[in-house]
């Protein structure tokens, strides 16, 4: 009976999550070719190709694809035996702050992730406006947190840049009304843009929603009674990009930056490298089944 190197299987995971052999050397602290040499050593004990590289851009095989979903498992069971069994398992608790507008889809699968590998470090999630998180990190109130902004300021790190994009209700026709009808948090860093780009192009607009409540806003969005915006790829499943050829302004781009603070603790510096390694896929496509 042959065993399986979890050692390999981790990288395997690493470059199906990370879109290629070189993003995750970087996520894993590796050189491309050892994470290569890895891949290789697992597919001659496996006697099949996991990787389709007669392309330009690689992709998982079938065998490949079947294969991702059990190293997922046998990697995260790795772990968590290792953390809740070894001595050295790390104990306290890590405050996150995440805007609003970039929970899903990255967040959970961090916090999954981050569960996995330290399951006695307790996350508290705290959901928030840019503005608001900035200020509880300056007063030590968050240990981390991710902000969207259109640059990159003092003691933040650029994760990614994605544009910003007008998003309705499912088959919606409130982007057709005019004036055009918005709805918008009180402190959303976006809603200058949208006015800003509105009143460039001559657009007669009103703001029909205004509340503190992500909830409201979206409700009142998903009812076809208004539309707003969102950074590309981050809009809820229950509402779409308004697909409107041209008829409404276009938005600028947006930064996800990343503030952390000291490191140095292993838990952070594990969180960290989560949150950099799920905001950069999305610059990068994950690999597919060919």
């Amino acid at each position: 009976m042959r065993n399986l190197d979890v050692t390999t299987l981790r990288s395997f995971v690493a470059v199906a999550d990370n879109g290629g052999v070189t993003r995750a050397a970087g996520f894993l602290h590796l050189t491309q070719s050892a994470v290569s040499m890895q891949l290789k050593r697992l597919e001659d004990m496996l006697g099949v190709e996991l990787l389709d590289r007669t392309g330009r851009r690689i992709a998982l095989t079938a065998a490949g694809e079947q294969l991702l979903a059990y190293a997922r498992r046998m990697v995260a069971l790795n772990d968590e035996i290792m953390s809740r069994l070894s001595e050295q398992s790390q104990e306290g608790e890590l405050t996150l702050g995440v805007p609003y507008d970039v929970v899903y889809p990255a967040i959970p699968r961090v916090l999954q992730q981050f569960n996995a590998a330290f399951p006695k470090v307790r996350v508290h999630l705290i959901s928030s406006f840019t503005l608001t998180l900035k200020e509880q990190f300056a007063r030590g109130e968050v240990d981390m947190t991710l902000t969207t902004e259109s640059g990159t300021g003092e003691g933040a790190e650029a994760l990614c840049t994605k544009p910003l994009v007008w998003i309705g209700a499912q088959g919606g026709v409130a982007w057709r009304q005019r004036p055009l009808k918005l709805a918008f948090g009180r402190h959303c860093v976006f809603r200058p843009h949208a006015v800003a780009a509105l009143d460039r192009a001559g657009f007669d607009w009103e703001l029909t929603v205004e509340s503190d409540s992500d909830r409201s806003i979206e409700a009142a969005v998903a009812a076809d009674l208004a539309v707003q915006i969102a950074l590309q790829g981050t809009q809820p499943s229950h509402l779409e990009v308004i697909e409107h050829g041209g008829a409404l302004p276009d938005l600028p781009e947006q930064k996800i930056n990343l503030m952390t603070g000291k490191s140095g603790d292993p838990a952070r510096d594990v969180m960290a490298d989560l949150l950099r390694a799920a905001f950069s896929i999305s610059e990068a496509p994950r690999l597919k089944a060919v």
